[in-house]
């Protein structure tokens, strides 16, 4: 094993697991028993069908279930019975999840088996895998290069394919952790591809007609790690690209100068080659330490059903955020250690408040507490009254719970409180404001409403200190009557918010008061940081209509604006829209969904994301769907129109680039290349229903109809040439006054729309509908505003504490000014300080490549890029992002001949990690310039190598290719015969340093140096000895590792012919084994294998010093030339 990826990422991670802070042992896969400490349990697998290593788990089980008096009780028969639960359990035809689900249950809970005679009345006994209590008594292995048989897949020879996993975490033989690893990337590292292997290895990309992975490596397997070093996150075999998360904390307690603390962490060297490996230290000894694994695996997996198309759900596994982790810590710490309300005298000194911004999974934190309570010795027997009064969230808190393996009582009426409440027993109970207030009104006309200041209270009905209160939203319903009625009725509970929402200072006091001093926070820059959302930009745009002789809105009502209330604001709004005047006019309401629609259709849909508009009222939420189809319309004939002949509008505007075109054209030709789609996409308001309205309106105020036009919002959009005329419309746009815009969750979402003023917490709220996350390509959400709440929101975040008001939204003019900065940079770095080079200048593009030559400004330079296109895809296709149009294609240019130059065919520039609008901008460029063939990677072995050397525009620029892809081509084969690409790697840098700035004395030397390199792949022999040349390319390379330390670099010919009959007996000996079908991948046979070629050296006198050394390298390299047997 050598290379970046092993050197930098994998061997660092495995010697920071073994450290003694850490604990696990370490075997490699396919050596067998190698690296096994005296007295550990032996590594070995039984073929490569089955990923438990049953010798290890067989062991450990016995040693875990015992009797009483401690005698053994578990014979191989319920044994059998046990194990089988984590190899075959699952619901038949449920697949890997169903399987997974079972065997984590059955990992968690135990096995039961037929109980033992004469031990608690036979009675049936449940086997555990995993001392959760004690992790010592458990074995801990990291295995590296694990194999595991494809089932299904053949490769070139007929041979069972086989996926080589980088490590396997093992529990006492059990897998519960996979991690790949991959090198780092120029400018963002590789996790990308990291996290789609992890998904290959499980089935899970899809991608392929045969089968890509192993779902027995994934049956037990609890969480997965993908790694750079320098970039590491976490997910579970089911987990996207974007459910992947950081890790930010080693330990969630403790102090800086605990052995875990996360900035000592960050700072030991466990490796001599960590230091780039920041994000894996810290990750590994957040997760990975088998106290907080275990801990993991126990409380913080559960499984969902998410959506995932339009009437379409999966099951997935989720694991925990680190934040979430680290709140329920702390909450079980406090409830641990904090005085009862008796102890203190005064108050309830265990609970607090767990500040976690939306969008950072509160109710999932929620859940895990729950489980961690439960099996936390001293706190088990809580009962959980839970607090909420969405019925949405109490809907996805109901579900969650089950997750829990709790049975929740849902309280709806205020008589059913004390009965359920009363009760001694644990238990977890929802008590529904809104539904207590519904039911109260329905019954006692609201007068006897359970959240009237005046509602008499159920006196006292439990005084246990065993009670914890769990408020959602704490922020709002600190003071309303029902929590006071819960506080008076359950005086000793301790009581624990949650909010979303930053706590208004004006209300915090109150808030602390009534539940104590924060638990832990996470902010919404913390969550930002972190990409568990995405920032949320601002535009203002104060529609023009008519008013009077055409003045703009807001410089006809600018000063009256400022100076009224929200109540006097509503009565205007009220006033205009029965005189059928300006701000919610027809005519008003018409030109605002155009401007909508359009501003939609360039941005947003392109990317295949969706929007919601916030109207004025219910009636006005019905018309806007009136007129945004009427936009929909006029927009589809608009460009119908262009496209037919004899009119050239459309055509003219796709000849025109991109940077030239004008604002209709842009939209012209962004239309026409979603048509289909455009024709098809609905509009669809979602609104309260009421006894006065339109009869029209019930499409819009019925449950079911609404349920179902928020399942099609939150599914991604289908596949235009699916699309028929009987198909349903997609929705694109919902519409709503107050419905969906707090407790609504669709990542989908990228804009939304205000036409209605807000303020404080129902403002903030409904702007991070757009901020959560969603695929690699949603990088920002926007807040479009035609109601001038700009000011409102500075207000908001103003009014809230200081400590918490760091994020928030953004203007989209700091981006502009943070895109000027950016583009300065670049041409910087490229030493641009004068007009733009013409990119069909090959010389003079060329010259500016060589600038990137040094790994490190190159490095430098992609990661200028990356937040230059970030920004300018996040800004198109706004007016101010024109002047960079040109910019933008001539750096991405530089960036794809740089890729070829250098030969960085997996790790260089790849417009398509961009938006959809950068990548066609770039793409276009190129096609213009027709240069798409001349700037694709090639390997020093293509065909077409020498040809594009010869296109190059310099000696310096055919050099640098050339040295390149000598490089890369050694780096690529380096393992089949160390010693000759040594050799060769060796000369690589004497010519560099010989001929610095003789580029072509440098060419003619690279011209016979890439001859050579080829001749070492082809096993052509080139300047070795005739009769070392008849040897197969295997035989040349065990001879020449044979010299390195049997000679002192002078042969003799008795010595070399020795040593060619020694080569060409290790050859015979590999030819021998591979009658067994699985050798490469069964790490018995290889040890086989590596055990008769040290015979071979021992025996031998000349090898018989270097025996020990020899025989795992010669191994390693007929694994390398296995083509060759």
């Amino acid at each position: 094993m050598s290379g970046p990826e092993y050197k930098y990422v994998e061997a660092p991670l495995i010697a920071q697991l073994t450290h003694h802070t850490m604990g696990w042992r370490h075997a490699v896969g396919n050596q067998g028993t190698e690296l096994q400490a005296p007295g550990d349990e032996p590594y070995v697998r039984q073929g490569t069908d089955s990923a438990l290593l049953t010798g290890i788990l067989r062991r450990r089980l016995d040693q875990l279930n015992r009797m009483p008096d401690g005698a053994a009780w578990l014979d191989d028969a319920r044994a059998a019975v046990a194990i089988s639960a984590l190899s075959k359990g699952g619901t038949p035809g449920g697949g890997l999840i169903a399987a997974n689900e079972a065997a984590t249950e059955a990992l968690v809970e135990g096995v039961a088996v037929p109980g033992v005679d004469g031990w608690n009345g036979g009675r049936a006994q449940k086997v555990r895998f995993i001392d959760w209590e004690t992790p010592a008594n458990n074995d801990f292995l990291v295995v590296s290069q694990f194999p595991m048989t494809i089932p299904g897949a053949r490769d070139d020879h007929g041979k069972p394919k086989k996926l080589i996993a980088d490590l396997v975490l093992f529990v006492n033989g059990i897998p519960l952790v996979v991690i790949e690893c991959k090198k780092l990337k120029a400018g963002q590292g590789d996790a990308h591809k990291a996290i789609q292997q992890l998904r290959r290895y499980a089935n899970q990309k899809r991608v392929s007609t045969t089968p890509e992975g192993s779902e027995q490596l994934f049956r037990t397997v609890q969480l997965t790690v993908a790694t750079t070093g320098d970039t590491a996150l976490l997910g579970t075999f089911t987990s996207r690209p974007q459910d992947y998360v950081v890790w930010r904390q080693a330990h969630p307690l403790v102090g800086d100068t605990h052995p875990l603390s996360t900035k000592r962490v960050a700072k030991t060297t466990y490796d001599k080659d960590d230091a780039f490996a920041t994000a894996q230290k810290v990750l590994a000894a957040g997760v990975l330490h088998p106290h907080h694994l275990l801990d993991i695996v126990r409380n913080f997996v559960v499984f969902k059903d998410v959506e995932v198309a339009e009437g379409r759900t999966a099951r997935v596994k989720i694991g925990p955020r680190y934040q979430q982790y680290r709140a329920v810590y702390k909450a079980i710490e406090r409830l641990r250690t904090g005085e009862t309300k008796q102890v203190h005298g005064k108050e309830d000194k265990r609970g607090g408040i767990i500040w976690h911004t939306q969008g950072s999974g509160k109710s999932l934190t929620m859940v895990f507490l729950v489980r961690k309570l439960r099996s936390t010795p001293g706190l088990g027997h809580f009962k959980v009254v839970v607090v909420t009064d969405r019925k949405q969230l109490q809907k996805q808190l109901a579900e969650t719970a089950v997750l829990a393996g709790e049975k929740p009582d849902i309280v709806t009426r205020a008589s059913k409180v004390p009965k359920v409440l009363g009760l001694e027993n644990a238990g977890l109970v929802f008590v529904m404001i809104q539904k207590q207030q519904d039911a109260e009104k329905a019954r006692q006309n609201a007068a006897d409403s359970l959240a009237h200041q005046g509602t008499p209270g159920w006196g006292l009905i439990n005084d246990r200190d065993g009670i914890l209160i769990m408020v959602d939203e704490a922020h709002r319903s600190h003071g309303s009557a029902l929590h006071q009625n819960l506080m008076e009725s359950l005086p000793n509970a301790a009581r624990i918010g949650f909010t979303g929402t930053p706590i208004i200072m004006n209300h915090r006091k109150l808030t602390t008061t009534t539940f104590g001093e924060f638990i832990d926070t996470y902010r919404l820059k913390d969550a930002e940081d972190d990409g568990a959302i995405v920032p949320i930009y601002y535009e203002g745009h104060i529609a023009k209509g008519a008013v009077n002789e055409g003045e703009a809105l807001d410089e006809v009502f600018q000063e009256e604006f400022e100076e009224l209330t929200d109540d006097q604001y509503d009565e205007l709004q009220k006033r205009y829209a029965k005189s059928s005047a300006v701000l919610n006019a027809d005519d008003m309401i018409r030109r605002k969904a155009r401007h909508m629609l359009r501003h939609y259709v360039e941005g947003a849909m392109k990317e295949g994301f969706k929007a919601q508009v916030v109207a004025y009222s219910r009636g006005i939420a019905v018309r806007y769907r009136e007129a945004l189809c009427d936009a929909r319309d006029e927009l589809v004939a608009e460009v119908e129109k262009a496209a037919t002949p004899p009119a050239r509008t459309l055509a003219r505007a796709q000849d025109t680039p991109a940077e030239e075109r004008t604002p209709k054209q842009r939209l012209l030709v962004s239309a026409h290349k979603q048509l289909t789609l455009l024709k098809a996409i609905d509009f669809v308001p979602v609104i309260s229903p009421d006894s006065e309205d339109d009869p029209t309106w019930t499409s819009w105020s019925d449950g079911n109809a609404q349920e179902n036009a928020v399942t099609a919002f939150r599914s991604p959009f289908p596949d235009p040439a699916d699309l028929t005329p009987e198909s349903p419309r997609p929705v694109a746009v919902l519409i709503v006054r107050t419905m969906l815009l707090t407790g609504f969750d669709a990542p989908i979402e990228q804009v939304m729309y205000l036409d209605r003023r807000m303020r404080e917490a129902e403002l903030l709220q409904a702007v991070a509908r757009v901020n959560r996350t969603y695929g690699e390509k949603k990088q920002a959400g926007f807040v479009v505003d035609y109601a001038g709440v700009s000011r409102a929101l500075l207000e908001a975040m103003a009014a809230y504490a200081s400590d918490e008001a760091e994020g928030g939204t953004i203007k989209i003019e700091v981006e502009e000014n943070k895109l000027e900065d950016q583009y300065d940079a670049l041409r910087h770095h490229l030493g641009l300080t004068r007009e733009l080079i013409d990119p069909a200048d090959t010389a003079a593009v060329h010259r500016l490549v060589d600038t990137l030559e040094d790994e490190e400004r190159r490095i430098a330079y992609h990661k200028l890029l990356r937040d230059f296109l970030n920004t300018f895809d996040l800004l198109l296709p706004r007016e101010a992002t024109r002047r960079y149009q040109r910019p933008a294609k001539l750096f991405g240019f530089i960036a794809q001949v740089a890729k070829q130059r250098f030969s960085e065919e997996e790790v260089g520039f790849d417009p398509s990690a961009y938006g959809e609008r950068v990548a066609e901008l770039i793409d276009e460029h190129v096609k213009a310039l027709g240069v798409e063939r001349a700037i694709e990677p090639t390997r020093l072995t293509s065909d077409d190598f020498r040809t594009k050397v010869e296109q190059l525009p310099s000696s310096r620029a055919k050099a640098s290719m050339m040295a390149h892809a000598v490089r890369n081509h050694i780096e690529l084969h380096f393992q089949e015969n160390p010693v000759a690409y040594n050799r060769l790697r060796e000369r690589l840098e004497e010519i560099l340093k010989k001929y610095a700035e003789d580029w072509a004395q440098q060419l003619d030397a690279f011209e016979a140096l890439s001859q050579e390199a080829q001749d070492v792949t082809e096993g052509r022999g080139s300047g070795l000895p005739e009769d070392v040349r008849s040897l197969s390319k295997l035989e040349q390379a065990v001879y020449q590792q044979l010299t390195t330390v049997v000679t002192d670099g002078v042969i003799a010919d008795e010595v070399r012919l020795d040593l060619l009959g020694l080569a060409r007996e290790v050859r015979a000996v590999a030819v021998r084994h591979t009658a067994r079908k699985d050798l490469f991948s069964n790490t018995a046979a290889l040890h086989d294998l590596q055990s008769d070629i040290w015979m071979l050296f021992a025996v031998n006198d000349r090898t018989h010093p270097a025996a020990d050394s020899l025989a795992p390298a010669v191994r390693e390299i007929i694994q390398h030339n296995k083509k060759d047997l």
